[in-house]
């Protein structure tokens, strides 16, 4: 294999990942529950023991974020929420309705391929590899190029810890030959059944059209209002730290603040002794020449998640080295207002409203550029909550960091690195994925009601037209009218078929099945 060209060889490691995916998805689907979960303990324990060498070589490998938040990142997905999804039922009978006569009936969906991103991979990885096997499926990680090497430690790590406490090896897999032909290879291999795709949009709309089905998620660009009656000094702690929490990595994080005439000074004060620093117009023009590629709205990676003072640095103006946020004013949206698309890094738009009613029209256009993903409030009323709950976003956070509140962890929200953004934004769910998106759910469900006598016992079915339980020829007129006695008897079937054509058709159907099932 060392003879043929790269893409060559990730596209035959690929195909070897699946098959063996394959393999152990079908194993994996007759563990039971007390399996699944020492082998989901023993992939939590094993995270958080290595959560802070997988930060550094994330962090070493990409560039981007803080060492310390991403090993909180790689805590959250494994013991946060080892925590929160540990008595989850995802196995056999997960929900029972005596009265009505319904179980439910989980069972795996098979082999999930999960794209991982350059912005948070090892906490990613960790994040899939855990609902993967809560839900007794394997999980063949295709990896961002420029994260290669770190998502390949993680998914090896997480699949040792997994081997070792029961689970089939192969389980949990990651190509090593990174290529777009991997992974386009592992989209459309037959062995996977689920994509669950995290990064650009390009990407997501792939796995989209890849024929398969998929979990994708769009981009964010979450405005952050600071409503009136808020707590303005609260508000902005919790904004600052999350915008800088991994340098704004998280796609959940705000990228705009609004807030009203009524507290403008307020908010500029605090944001102030929080250390941000606002830039003049010539220092916003100057930093968004080096965020954005080519004059357009799309983020230059060599500053996603980086530092106010390498992005002021590189763009020609000085900052404090106690700057914590770059802050740009904004006269409006879309084109010729940069800031107001998303940007996965230190650096904020800044808006200035009359009252609530403009806050909310600003909302629903900077939404538009992140349409379906998030969008955070800061209020005291709970009147406000409610209007804003209307917007077009799957996540409404109140009085909470978005980087946190977004992804679980400072709110009741399902811990997720994976924050689906509905048919606002193109995606097939708008929840917080976890294991219960991996299933397969089955429905068993008992008669209640006698069919032989259906009709006549519901007495709500009133229609005395129908002079039979056939019903009349509507155009029929006279003595053509006349039905056959209700006593007479049907007509016997015609026999088409012999006693051997019937059961040679048997044996060909329980062939067919038997392949499918293989």
């Amino acid at each position: 294999m060392n003879n043929f060209d790269k893409d060559l060889r990730s596209i035959q490691e690929a195909r070897d990942l699946a098959r063996a995916g394959h393999k152990a998805a079908v194993e994996m689907a007759t563990f039971n529950e007390t399996q699944v979960n020492a082998i989901l303990e023993s992939m939590k324990t094993a995270a958080e023991k290595f959560s802070v060498s997988l930060a550094k070589a994330a962090v070493d490998e990409t560039g981007f974020g803080k060492v310390a938040d991403k090993a909180y990142k790689n805590h959250a997905a494994s013991t946060l929420l080892y925590e929160q999804i540990k008595d989850e039922k995802t196995v056999g009978i997960i929900h029972e309705d005596k009265e009505k006569g319904l179980m439910d009936v989980a069972e795996p969906v098979g082999l999930v391929l999960g794209i991982v991103p350059s912005t948070n991979p090892t906490s990613t990885v960790i994040f899939k590899a855990m609902i993967a096997l809560k839900s007794r499926n394997a999980i063949v990680f295709a990896p961002h190029p420029a994260a290669a090497e770190c998502t390949k430690k993680a998914a090896d790590m997480m699949n040792r810890a997994a081997v070792a406490a029961g689970a089939p090896e192969g389980v949990i897999s990651c190509v090593g030959n990174s290529t777009m032909g991997s992974t386009n290879e592992l989209m459309h291999a037959k062995e996977v059944k689920l994509i669950i795709a995290t990064g650009g949009p390009g990407m997501v709309k792939a796995a989209y059209s890849s024929g398969k089905p998929a979990i994708g998620v769009g981009a964010g660009n979450s405005p952050a209002y600071i409503e009136r009656s808020a707590n303005v000094k609260d508000a902005v702690a919790k904004i600052v730290a999350s915008k800088t929490f991994d340098n704004g990595t998280i796609c959940a994080s705000e990228q705009s603040i609004i807030c009203e005439e009524v507290n403008k000074d307020e908010v500029i004060s605090e944001l102030k002794a929080k250390g941000a620093y606002f830039m003049s117009p010539e220092e916003t023009n100057m930093a968004t020449k080096v965020l954005f590629k080519n004059g357009g709205h799309a983020m230059n990676a060599k500053f996603v998640g980086r530092s106010p003072q390498t992005i002021a640095n590189a763009a020609g103006f000085t900052v404090p080295s106690t700057a914590t946020l770059l802050i740009g004013e904004q006269g409006g949206v879309g084109e010729g207002y940069p800031l107001s698309y998303e940007k996965l890094t230190t650096v904020l738009g800044f808006y200035v409203v009359k009252d609530w009613e403009e806050a909310c029209h600003l909302s629903i256009d900077l939404l538009q550029n992140g349409i379906g993903h998030t969008m955070s409030i800061h209020t005291n009323n709970r009147d406000m909550v409610l209007k804003f709950a209307a917007k077009p976003a799957s996540r409404i956070l109140v009085n909470t960091g978005g980087s946190q509140g977004g992804t679980g962890i400072s709110t009741g929200l399902p811990i997720a690195f994976t924050l689906g953004c509905g048919t606002y934004g193109g995606s097939s769910v708008s929840e917080n994925v976890s294991p219960k998106h991996l299933l397969n759910i089955k429905e068993v469900a008992y008669g209640l009601k006698d069919v032989t006598t259906l009709v006549e016992d519901d007495k709500s079915f009133n229609h005395p037209e129908l002079v039979d339980s056939f019903g009349a020829d509507e155009d029929c007129e006279g003595s053509s009218c006349q039905t056959a006695p209700a006593s007479q008897p049907a007509a016997a079937p015609k026999k088409d078929f012999s006693d051997d054509d019937l059961k040679q058709l048997s044996d060909v159907v329980r062939k067919v099945l038997t392949q499918m099932n293989a």
